[in-house]
Formats: C-alpha cells, structure tokens, sequence
C-alpha cells in the first residue's frame, strides 16, 4: 500500500493512494497512524484499508510525514566510501573504514521536520556553500522499538566542500533549511518484500538542459537496514514517527553541483518520484 499526507480543508491528513488519486483517511495524519500502529501492533496496510474513505479525489501528495527525528547514515555504499576518501590523501581509508560491515556504522542526527520538506518544495543551497549537491536515497519509517513501517525516497542534500574541508564540520555540511526531502509516498514492506532490489536513478535539470544522470541498486547497499536500525536504536530511544535514510550510492560531482532553479527528481519504480527544485538558503 501507498500511503502519504494530503491537504484538505486546511488540515493535513493521511490518505492511501494509487494511480496518481488517494482515498483519504479522516482525523489522522501518518505519524496518528504509525502510532495506532505501535499501540495496536499491527501494520499500515491494515489500518489504511480500515480508515480510508471508500471514495477516491485528486490531491497532491505532501511530505508523507511530519517526522519526529531524521537520523542518516553515511558510506554504506562503496562508491560513496571510495570518493569521499579519494578527497583525503592524509586520510586515505578514513571513510572506507565505516563502509566495512566489521566495523560501526556511520550514523548522525540529520535534523528534525524544521528542516524537511516533500514533494515540489524547494530544497536549500547553503550561501556559504559552492558544492552543495543531492544524495539520493532509499528512507525508512521507524515504529516503536525500531519496527520499519515503510519505504520513501530522500535527498540528502550536502554541503560536501564544508565537510571536504574538514570532518568535523559534519553537522553544518548536513542539517540547514531544506537539506531534506521526503516523498512522495511510503510503501508498506508487503508491497516492498525485498527493499535490496530497488533500481533508483537522479537527474538534475536546469532548464530544459540535463546537467546529471546517475543511477544505483539497492542490492549495492553494503549494510542490511536492519543493522542500521540496530546501530541507530543503541542506548537511543529514537521516538516513534521518526526516518532513517540509508545512505547513497549516487554521487554528485563538483561540475554539477545545485545552482539555484535546478530541479533534482529522484526515481524509484516501485515508490515513485520526488521532484524538488533548489534555491539558496
């Protein structure tokens, strides 16, 4: 099942769609159901064939969540390792390090829904930033207790020059207005039985030009989700409603790095597409 967030009379509601309508599902926003979910320890599939209205409208998908917490994890794909490390001569293995599956995982606290947005939203270029670029990647939606709930696509945008610089600046190389972006739905797992299959491609568009075009499997994932949210859930209550995007294996380089009015659209056959311009923040 596809579900995701609606507007209708100036509140914002959860709704399942399909075939570009959605029935939508009164009195409740995704988080109102991901917590039924945890109290009555069942799934978003049941709830939203029981909720939704029988009719279908047309409406434009929001943010699919307003999330709690947005937590990332870093060099889970080895494209990824071997770039970021390709940046460090001193450092040489310093990010290849995390990617091996014997050691810790990187894990960081993205930021909360003050920096997210969904579908069609504008995405931020940091003004103290001349390569901020997308990552695109496959998110997940957290239950009690670390229970996955469902599947999205995310952006993770990056300033990589201020964390190019030095690895400490991490957090401001990560979390600035609008370095998030959810959508345009989440897909329950039983629609999704293998989330290590998934073909996912980005393309950069400025104007009618294509400035990038990449593409990525899940299968090349170097870290099972289950792992991640294992790591993550470590001496970490991390609440219910709240994401975790699992890293990327698409990589943006300096030459095309986001100038504001580029639009990034990032694909996924089984989920969708999330489309966001970027501006300067």
């Amino acid at each position: 099942m596809k579900l995701g967030q609606i507007l209708r009379d100036n509140a914002i509601i959860a709704a399942v769609f399909e075939n570009g309508k959605c029935r939508p599902i009164p009195d409740y926003t995704l988080y109102d159901l991901v917590i039924r979910a945890d109290v009555e320890k069942t799934d978003l599939s049941t709830l939203g064939t029981r909720l939704a209205t029988s009719h279908w409208e047309d409406a434009e998908p929001l943010m699919p969540i307003i999330p709690k917490e947005v937590w990332a994890c870093g060099c889970t794909y080895e494209m990824s390792a071997a770039f970021r490390d390709g940046e460090h001569d001193v450092r040489e293995g310093f990010y290849h390090y995390v990617y091996q599956p014997e050691h810790r995982p990187e894990v960081f606290f993205k930021g909360t829904a003050r920096v997210c947005v969904g579908p069609n939203r504008p995405i931020g270029i940091r003004v103290d930033s001349k390569f901020t670029a997308p990552e695109p990647e496959l998110a997940v939606l957290l239950g009690a207790k670390g229970k996955v709930y469902g599947y999205s696509l995310a952006n993770d945008v990056s300033a990589w020059d201020i964390e190019r610089e030095n690895p400490l600046y991490l957090p401001q190389s990560k979390t600035f207005t609008g370095c998030c972006s959810l959508g345009p739905v989440w897909v329950t797992p039983d629609e999704i039985k293998d989330p290590y299959s998934l073909d996912m491609t980005c393309t950069i568009r400025r104007g009618d030009k294509v400035t990038f075009q990449g593409s990525t499997n899940t299968s090349k994932l170097g870290r099972k989700i289950e792992t991640l949210v294992e790591y993550l859930f470590r001496s970490n209550n991390v609440p219910s409603g709240s994401v975790l995007l699992t890293g990327t294996g698409i990589i943006v380089t300096e030459e095309v790095a986001l100038q504001p009015g580029d639009v990034c659209e990032i694909s996924v056959p089984q989920i969708g597409t999330l489309s966001n311009p970027a501006v300067i923040v």
